[in-house]
């Protein structure tokens, strides 16, 4: 009685198709990100290589361009320059403080939903839809013109006329006063975003405790609203020191109301040298960088 060896069974090609599974997940992955990929490299890392060969060239706007070394970045020291870096700075700190205040007040007075609060929310944020050019030209006509409705409104008060951009502090206070009310509601939202997103049994142990309001926000909100607080300061600071076309339609960079963008567009095109403007360009960027990351990682400790 013979008996038969069973014949081995085929191995399944399961390792075989996962591996080409993996492999088709792949070309998929890269045909998705090839778009980006392109975009990112000619409007981003080929532009900032060209910016930064040109900061080590000289570089006219018409003629051609001979290596200088790091001759370009004598600039930096340039007493115009300096200038500009100050203004901005204490513009940047002035609006960020200013415009911090003004949109957690917003934020706080349209927390909690009531009759009206939808609308007050739509009208606070309504200003942020209108472009900053558009804003500047319209705050342009309010306050250079005897005839605006600022102006009567201000006669009618019983103050004289004001030269609101005639000086370099009313041209800044004049400034700040215009990006508050264009950037206001936008900043409430993302502080209202913040306000929402804490646990409001945290206010009512706060209240039976017997804390104050002043207290519950000193020592609840404000603790608890940290990350989005430096979330809103990384946009402001990084807004502030790259603030060109507000000063620029306002302003033009007269009254020590230049700024360093408005500084590197004077090298670039008024006195065509395209080199120094690279070369102040590598700088404020190096600078922003720094910024961002020490920013970015405060809102990382600040969130775990």
């Amino acid at each position: 009685m013979s008996s038969r060896v069973p014949a081995p069974e085929a191995s399944a090609p399961a390792p075989r198709r996962r591996g080409s599974i993996a492999r088709n997940r792949r070309r998929l992955g890269i045909a998705y990100t090839t778009p980006m990929a392109v975009l990112v490299a000619v409007f981003f890392v080929i532009p900032l290589g060209l910016m930064l060969w040109m900061s080590v060239n000289h570089w006219p706007l018409v003629g051609v361009s001979a290596p200088n070394g790091v001759e370009n970045y004598d600039a930096l020291s340039d007493p115009l320059f300096l200038r500009a870096v100050w203004f901005t700075v204490k513009y940047t700190l002035v609006t960020t403080v200013v415009l911090g205040v003004v949109a957690f007040g917003l934020a706080l007075l349209v927390q909690h939903d009531r009759p009206g609060t939808g609308v007050a929310r739509t009208v606070f944020f309504l200003p942020s839809a209108v472009g900053l050019a558009s804003t500047s030209l319209l705050f342009y006509g309010l306050f250079n013109t005897d005839s605006s409705a600022l102006n009567h409104l201000v006669g009618f008060l019983g103050f004289g006329r004001v030269d609101w951009l005639g000086s370099g502090g009313g041209a800044l206070g004049s400034t700040v006063g215009m990006i508050t009310w264009r950037f206001a509601g936008f900043y409430m939202l993302i502080l209202l975003t913040g306000l929402q997103s804490i646990d409001p049994a945290l206010y009512e142990a706060a209240r039976i405790d017997g804390a104050t309001r002043w207290q519950i926000l000193w020592r609840v909100t404000l603790p608890l609203l940290r990350p989005t607080l430096a979330l809103a300061a990384v946009l402001s600071l990084t807004g502030s020191l790259l603030a060109f076309d507000q000063f620029f339609i306002l302003t033009g960079g007269r009254h020590d109301t230049a700024t360093v963008v408005i500084d590197i567009y004077r090298e670039a095109f008024l006195s065509q040298d395209l080199g120094r403007a690279a070369a102040v360009s590598v700088a404020t960027l190096a600078v922003l960088v720094v910024l961002n990351v020490a920013q970015l990682r405060l809102i990382r400790r600040e969130g775990r």
